[in-house]
């Protein structure tokens, strides 16, 4: 096993792994910026170094700075969690040529998944279904608005390296391509350096449920079941539950083939995600994209499976086998994932301050994994997760019961927060049904 590890990341993610590490005897090193040296994951840590900035650009997505951290302390290995760093194929590349274990998919099927359009046609040639589009970049607002025309109305504009719901419009005409299209690139450009733009054909009423995947040290690539995210505010995901309320098991056996066949066309190692988009209508279910990393909502597979994925993935970097027997999976239970942000419940716009108040939940089936406490600054460099509230159970109706306690205990004062607005959506018939859709934020809004 790993012995020593730096953890490139923070706020909840940081500690959620820095918990793990630790529990298995790893020296943990934490990195942080400026901004964060309060932060309960830099006093988790066994050793902590000032990287940089606030900034990201100066601090956690400071490759320089990192790898003179994990150098100074003698870390034998770098875990990215998720965002900032952890789909950057060059950052893994640097990190394995420094001598360094990188904890997560080899560089090689980072950048194979990391490009939508290549992601796609890999999908294709593999057997797994993708939806309606262009199997190369539109080159420009021409090319767009014959492919739009070619696929039907409404479509998709997506930025081909985009991620995590980012660099995405839909278009109902071609009037509104051409809007759409300009806006797509040039965020595109700002955000990722790469103005590439796909056209997909968009679906309105359909769900967002996705596979976690696991690549072993054998080769071996297993399905840990599905995930619901059809929870959603611009395309980011609120609300996480698995299993699926919408999966039968037909369409579970499909799901989960079909992921695995996805990590095997790139011979996948480590925790991955395979998302996809599902129309009850039909039946049909087609590939969205692949997260080459360890998702936000992975704590709800664990509780369903009983597993810690984040030792898996230690387990996977080491060359070890993983603790449970890939040829009897089996799930048990249901739990949610809530994210509690530091925004408006209504408009879910950023709100930085103070926390005054933080009192977090407790009982049977509760788990909070949080990246800060009361006294904490929320500053407005980073993400505004603040938390994620997981509840799980026996059943879907026993977990929900528990979620509203849950909700109605978590007390956070000072900065703006969403807990109201999980108190309305555990409320929500539709949601409490279990027949909704990734347009269930707007309903209700």
């Amino acid at each position: 096993m790993i012995e020593s590890l730096l953890v490139a990341n923070r706020g909840e993610i940081a500690r959620r792994i820095i918990r793990t590490a630790k529990r298995l005897g790893i020296r943990v090193i934490a990195v942080h910026s400026e901004a964060d040296a309060d932060l309960p994951f830099v006093a988790e840590a066994d050793e902590a170094v000032l990287i940089g900035p606030p900034n990201p650009a100066q601090s956690y997505r400071n490759t320089e700075a990192i790898l003179a951290a994990a150098k100074s302390t003698g870390a034998q290995a770098i875990h990215p969690g998720y965002g900032f760093l952890s789909e950057n194929a060059e950052f893994a590349r640097t990190v394995e040529a420094s001598g360094l274990i990188w904890v997560g998919p080899d560089a090689d099927a980072i950048t194979a998944m990391g490009d939508k359009i290549n992601a796609r046609n890999l999908m294709a040639a593999a057997g797994v279904p993708v939806a309606p589009g262009t199997t190369d970049p539109a080159a420009d607002l021409d090319a767009a608005v014959t492919a739009a025309a070619e696929m039907g109305y409404p479509v998709m504009v997506k930025a081909a390296a985009g991620g995590g719901g980012m660099g995405m419009g839909v278009a109902v005409d071609e009037a509104a391509l051409r809007t759409e299209y300009d806006k797509v690139r040039a965020f595109a450009e700002r955000m990722f350096g790469d103005g590439s733009v796909l056209i997909e054909r968009y679906f309105p009423r359909v769900r967002h449920v996705e596979v976690q995947i696991l690549g072993l040290a054998d080769g071996r690539v297993v399905a840990l079941g599905e995930r619901e995210c059809s929870v959603q505010r611009r395309n980011q995901k609120l609300v996480e539950e698995s299993p699926s309320p919408a999966v039968s098991p037909e369409l579970r056996s499909r799901l989960l083939a079909a992921a695995v066949r996805a990590g095997e066309a790139v011979g996948y190692r480590n925790a991955g995600t395979v998302e996809c988009l599902f129309d009850p209508a039909t039946g049909e279910f087609f590939f969205l994209e692949m997260n080459t990393r360890l998702q936000v909502e992975h704590p709800v597979t664990e509780y369903v499976y009983g597993i810690d994925l984040v030792e898996e993935q230690l387990r996977v970097a080491s060359g070890l086998a993983p603790t449970f027997d890939p040829d009897a999976l089996t799930s048990s239970g249901h739990a949610i994932e809530m994210r509690i942000n530091a925004e408006d419940p209504k408009r879910f716009l950023p709100g930085p301050g103070v926390i005054r108040t933080w009192v977090e939940p407790t009982g049977e089936g509760v788990r909070v994994d949080s990246g800060y406490t009361e006294g904490n600054t929320v500053t407005p460099f980073y993400d505004s997760l603040l938390a994620k509230l997981i509840v799980s159970g026996a059943t879907r109706d026993e977990v929900l019961d528990r979620a509203k306690a849950a909700v109605a205990a978590f007390q956070i004062e000072g900065p703006k927060n969403n807990v109201p607005f999980f108190t309305e959506l555990l409320d929500n018939e539709e949601f409490r049904s279990g027949a909704y859709d990734t347009g269930i934020v707007s309903r209700m809004r």
